[in-house]
């Protein structure tokens, strides 16, 4: 595996070579393969792969530092680079793929964008972290499994090397390993998104899919008896999403700024960034993104330091992250009117993408509810 350069002037040229084709993709919805074969040379794509299997391995404050340079360039390659780089990097933590898969999966992300993915929501259920079991299936037979569901936002569509699908096995939860090109597999196009338009999260539909005996991992349970969707759990590799996003957030403000130098309107015969309104507008932006990236990267640092007790406030630093991300990319429309909204600019595609940032478990209304309740509660 390539050791990644994660210096600063190396991912500031991985985030522009990125960002060179994200409008293109934007608009035609499909998978951007140009910025993830960019994220694939630089050795980005499989940096959390563990040194037990010969990779990098590097730890969740070198995670986030690529994602947010992946994100800056094009929302929907770190999306897509977040999936995979969690999936390699709970395989170091607990392996528990089929050795021959995971084998298969190294080899080809030799080669060139071996993406993975966790598909766990499905059309009735929702997103699994509101509760509830999927009704996608695992059934025993003499010699592996059988696989039926169908799941939706399955972030990668068909060009995923490998799923891996949230199930119901017996009265056991799980996730089984499915390598893409299966027969029994079947996409449905049902992403007409605002945001995050090329990354292709549709529907997928698995019909008696069959699998090895070692393709089923079980969830343990939580101290409550209850199966928790791992997505929704609070740790260190929890913070992908947000990294990627505080990188939507970045792109705003450059997107800002290099509006406001350019633009001389002719009563005022100047740029608008000599303007004391724009500069305070623009410090605005950066304020919310300091404030992101301080609590993204100091929520890591109290991880790192042992502190335990700091674990239950983990879900509301993601609000809090997201409510930064989002005010900043706001302002800088809200401050340009017309110009901040057109499709000519870059600001209307990171607004749209920063949205997105709210889908992601754990949702605000559900963290609030769990903070209050937490507060309230006699100690």
């Amino acid at each position: 595996m390539t050791t990644p350069d994660l210096s600063p002037g190396a991912l500031a040229e991985v985030t522009a070579e990125i960002a060179s084709t994200a409008a293109e993709y934007d608009r035609s919805g499909d998978l951007p393969w140009k910025g993830l074969h960019v994220a694939h040379e630089a050795g980005l794509l499989t940096a959390t792969v563990g040194k037990q299997y010969g990779g990098p391995g590097v730890g969740p404050r070198d995670v986030v530092r690529i994602l947010t340079a992946i994100g800056e360039g094009d929302a929907s390659v770190g999306l897509l680079a977040s999936n995979s780089l969690m999936s390699h990097a709970g395989q170091a933590a607990r392996p528990h793929w089929p050795a021959a898969y995971y084998d298969d999966l190294l080899a080809r992300s030799k080669n060139g964008p071996a993406l993975v993915n966790a598909i766990r929501a499905e059309p009735e259920l929702g997103a699994p972290a509101r509760g509830g079991l999927p009704k996608t299936t695992v059934t025993r037979t003499a010699d592996g499994w059988v696989l039926n569901g169908r799941k939706a936002y399955a972030t990668g569509g068909t060009g995923l090397a490998y799923h891996v699908v949230w199930a119901v096995a017996d009265e056991r939860v799980g996730h089984v390993i499915v390598p893409a090109d299966l027969p029994g597999i079947t996409w449905v196009d049902t992403w007409d998104h605002l945001g995050l338009r090329a990354s292709n999260t549709h529907d997928v539909i698995y019909e008696d899919v069959k699998l090895p005996a070692d393709a089923f991992v079980e969830i343990p349970r939580g101290p409550d008896g209850v199966y928790r969707d791992p997505a929704a759990m609070a740790g260190p590799g929890s913070f992908g999403h947000p990294a990627l996003y505080v990188g939507v957030a970045r792109a705003a403000r450059s997107a800002f700024a290099a509006f406001a130098r350019s633009r001389v309107p002719s009563a005022l015969g100047k740029p608008i960034a000599e303007t004391e309104r724009i500069q305070a507008v623009a410090g605005e932006i950066d304020l919310q993104i300091v404030q992101a990236e301080t609590l993204l990267h100091g929520a890591l640092l109290r991880l790192e330091s042992g502190d335990t007790a700091f674990l239950p406030e983990l879900s509301a630093v993601k609000v809090a992250i997201a409510r930064s991300v989002i005010a900043a990319t706001q302002t800088a429309v809200a401050a340009l009117g017309n110009p901040g909204l057109t499709r000519h600019n870059p600001l209307e595609r990171h607004l749209r993408d920063a949205l997105c940032i709210r889908v992601h478990p754990p949702q605000e209304d559900a963290v609030l509810l769990a903070g209050g309740r937490r507060v309230l509660t006699p100690r």
